[in-house]
């Protein structure tokens, strides 16, 4: 197996954001985000947007045209309207090939080498509109949690700039890392400020990568989606970008476009019913099988540099068998690409290339059971060799030649000879696909590796050749594709990129999220008395189930226990609490299944229902069973001990 390790740069990009409260620059410093790589990109976008508007304006056009020939009985009107009909028919074919042209300008994400290798299809990244969160998030702050917005106002800037940052990320590790920050800080905003009965009035805009078209969600998920997708799309970039000529760079693009592959995976088996038409379903396991494609594709460029210099038999069998696995692999996407749901929206020059690559592959490996057959080693074959070629071709038809190991060097020549014919037709077939295809015709690293490929063969034929030689009208048995290589996807780590929650004051995500309603805070005063024993009036106005948020001035939500027993002694003869009380009473009743979710310590953060923490960050419980009687106004009598445990604590 190999083993793959990518090749990273670093770099650190400043840039001005312009405050809109301050009216002043401030100059920001995020790492893995140049605003200046938007150009190109960006051009293509607004270009995409202009054009989908018009074809917009034309179906609308050409709808009602329709509508009025179907309703009309006057014979020149009918006349006229279907005259108007093919002129919008017109326009909007024009209309389709100039976005079919633009989906296809990738020669941007593409290695600047000039050597003769087959491209690589990368994709364009999902762009969005800027979103000012200020006014929502500070409303929210004072109303949910009422604290001062202001004291918020520095970590919803920076949760601002991370966003903006992200619109433009570079396409490296950096840039890798940036996304993968800003989707792990999205966990906590979304449980922070995102209620699940009600709406704060923040719309999230995106752009279908392929069409251009807008598509815009309140959801945080449709976010999450769209930033996954930028990730797989930036990894594709880095995979096309590899310098393809080296072994490192091979296994760099292998790399990226495996983790490509199982992000793309990721968004499909846990984001559904998306707006856009590039995160649905169909179209994402094309694109899964495509990036494997792709990963599949450099592993065999790497057996083919490796093994450049000096080629056996076995080598070139090998090759033969890994030719035809990725032509049946192409073939596969090709199948899914045609469908309903993808074909219309992906680009002509995708469906054209991934056509070449499977007629190429397919005659590669015909060239090299060729190579191999005429190999002067070939004369003596040994036992593992005359074992491959016995399973090396698939069951052959009565036009096939019914030979599997040639007994002589007659048959050896017949065989090869056969191969080399066959794999002539098939590259004349993909240079055919290739100048069907506007697009693929500018293409002049594709034109040179089909040229290339042709001429090799053509001049390996004409050694072969000899008279009156009838035996070439039959066709060489297929290849059976075969492969060494298991190829696994790569999930996203997020654990890679752990974040801090910018929010942290709040309070513990798993007690002070947006999704929990408390009344507003109040000071109490409790006073060292003797008064009667567990009564009401030995809580001063303290409620079961209250959380303390702070002890005299300090603030103790993030506090531990022992802190917290340790204020509460220190404290005198008089104790301030500010306590707010949970309107949600389910929330108070203990899980049997999950005992202990609910902490009885006040640092309970990282605890979320149904999902966990991307910092993977947890609380401590205590596990031991031990009851913690903290409350130096609270007196303990062995009548209770019987009472269930969260009788005798105030949770916080």
């Amino acid at each position: 197996m190999l083993k793959w390790v990518p090749g990273c740069q670093f770099s650190r990009f400043q840039f001005q954001v312009k405050d809109k409260e301050k009216d002043s620059n401030r100059n920001i410093i995020v790492p893995g985000s140049d605003p200046r790589v938007a150009t190109c990109r960006g051009k293509l976008q607004n270009r995409r947007s202009k054009l989908n508007q018009e074809i917009n304006k034309e179906l609308r056009l050409r709808a009602g045209a329709e509508n009025l020939f179907k309703a009309t009985t006057n014979r020149k009107l009918k006349e006229t309207v279907a005259l108007e009909l093919s002129f919008v028919n017109s326009n909007l074919q024009l209309l389709k090939e100039q976005l079919a042209e633009l989906n296809s300008s990738v020669e941007i994400y593409q290695n600047e080498n000039t050597d003769a290798i087959m491209p690589m299809i990368p994709l364009g990244l999902k762009e969005t509109k800027e979103i000012d969160f200020r006014e929502p998030f500070k409303d929210f702050i004072l109303e949910h949690y009422s604290e001062n917005a202001s004291q918020y106002e520095d970590a919803i800037a920076e949760f601002m700039d991370t966003r903006q940052a992200m619109r433009t990320p570079l396409r490296d590790s950096n840039g890798i890392s940036l996304l993968f920050r800003y989707y792990n800080q999205l966990y906590f905003v979304e449980r922070r400020f995102f209620p699940p009965d009600r709406s704060l009035g923040i719309y999230f805009e995106w752009f279908d990568s392929l069409t251009g078209v807008p598509s815009c969600q309140r959801t945080v998920a449709f976010e999450k989606a769209c930033v996954l997708f930028n990730i797989g799309a930036v990894y594709t970039q880095i995979g096309a970008k590899q310098d393809r000529s080296s072994s490192k760079g091979l296994d760099a693009a292998v790399d990226s476009f495996l983790r490509a592959a199982g992000t793309f995976r990721y968004i499909h088996e846990n984001f559904t019913n998306a707006p856009s038409m590039d995160l649905g379903p169909e179209m994402l396991e094309m694109l899964v099988q495509l990036m494997l494609a792709q990963a599949r594709e450099c592993l065999l460029e790497k057996l083919e540099l490796q093994s450049e210099e000096k080629r056996s038999v076995d080598i070139c069998l090998d090759l033969a068998q890994e030719a035809a696995q990725l032509s049946e692999c192409y073939n596969h996407v090709h199948n899914l690409i045609s469908h309903e749901a993808v074909h219309d929206y992906v680009p002509y020059s995708w469906i054209s290339l991934v056509m070449v690559k499977k007629e190429y592959y397919c005659g590669m490996a015909h060239f090299h059971v060729a190579m191999g057959v005429l190999h002067k080693d070939a004369i003596k074959l040994s036992a593992a060799t005359r074992e491959t070629l016995l399973y090396l071709h698939v069951e052959c038809a009565s036009t096939q030649l019914d030979i599997r190991i040639p007994k002589d060097d007659s048959e050896r020549r017949l065989l090869g000879r056969t191969h080399l014919r066959e794999a002539l037709v098939l590259q004349e077939e993909c240079q055919r696909l290739h100048r069907m295809c506007r697009e693929l015709r500018g293409k002049q690293a594709l034109t040179s590796v089909l040229r290339n490929a042709h001429r090799v063969t053509l001049q390996a034929y004409t050694k072969t050749e000899s008279e009156d030689d009838f035996s070439d009208m039959l066709d060489p048995p297929n290849v059976q594709p075969a492969t060494k290589f298991q190829l696994n996807l790569t999930p996203p780590d997020f654990a890679q990129y752990r974040v801090s929650d910018l929010f942290k004051s709040l309070g513990p995500i798993a007690i002070f999220s947006a999704k929990r309603h408390w009344t507003a805070p109040r000071l109490i005063q409790l006073h060292r008395a003797i008064v009667e024993s567990n009564s009401l009036a030995e809580f001063g106005g303290v409620k079961e189930g209250d959380f303390i948020v702070a002890i005299g001035d300090r603030d103790v939500k993030w506090a531990s226990h022992d802190e917290v027993v340790s204020l509460i002694k220190n404290a005198g003869d008089s104790l301030s609490l500010k306590l707010v009380t949970p309107m949600d009473r389910n929330y108070l009743k203990p899980n049997k299944s999950s005992k202990g979710s609910i902490s009885t310590h006040s640092s309970s953060s990282g605890v979320s229902s149904g999902m966990s923490s991307p910092s993977g960050s947890m609380a401590q419980h205590n596990s031991s069973g031990r009851r913690l009687h903290w409350n130096p106004f609270k007196r303990h009598s062995s009548s209770r001990e019987g009472k269930d445990f969260y009788d005798n604590v105030i949770l916080r």
